[in-house]
């Protein structure tokens, strides 16, 4: 897949990794009482652009790994696999990032155990996105820039 002869996957990439955070910021933010109605549409939109870019960024990859890194020897080889295991983690990571933020959205003005319940899951849930975006980034910038070390 391209764009006027660009790769999609290095595009759409940016929009995961300023989104992807975004909204793992929000979820942590909406978490706190004071903004939780002020930040519940947000985090809902960023949710699911994140998921959006998320999916389209690790199907672009595959599309690019299969179109143009065939039969790539090491050191690139591995740091590209490398990079292809933490996408797949952050895929599975994002999924369920917004499933917790789309369910934690719906039942917003629950009160008592449900209430921390899902508090407790969004930011988890945000937390664990965040490092998987990190790791998945990192090894996608290893591979890119510098695929000889």
């Amino acid at each position: 897949m391209e764009i006027n002869g660009v790769p999609l996957h290095p595009l759409v990439v940016h929009a995961a990794v300023v989104f992807t955070p975004l909204a793992s910021l929000a979820a942590l933010v909406y978490c706190v009482p004071s903004w939780r109605d002020r930040l519940r549409w947000p985090l809902v939109v960023l949710a699911a652009i994140s998921l959006v870019s998320i999916w389209v960024a690790f199907l672009s990859g595959e599309d690019l790994r299969d179109e143009q890194f065939t039969g790539v020897v090491e050191p690139l080889a591995g740091k590209i696999e490398d990079h292809e295991e933490w996408a797949e983690k952050l895929r599975i990571g994002v999924t369920v990032f917004a499933v917790v933020a789309f369910v934690a959205a719906w039942f917003h003005t629950r009160t008592g155990a449900v209430r921390v319940a899902l508090g407790a899951l969004t930011a988890l849930a945000a937390v664990a996105t965040l490092v998987l975006v990190y790791l998945t980034g990192d090894a996608g910038a290893q591979a890119t820039w510098n695929p000889a070390g």
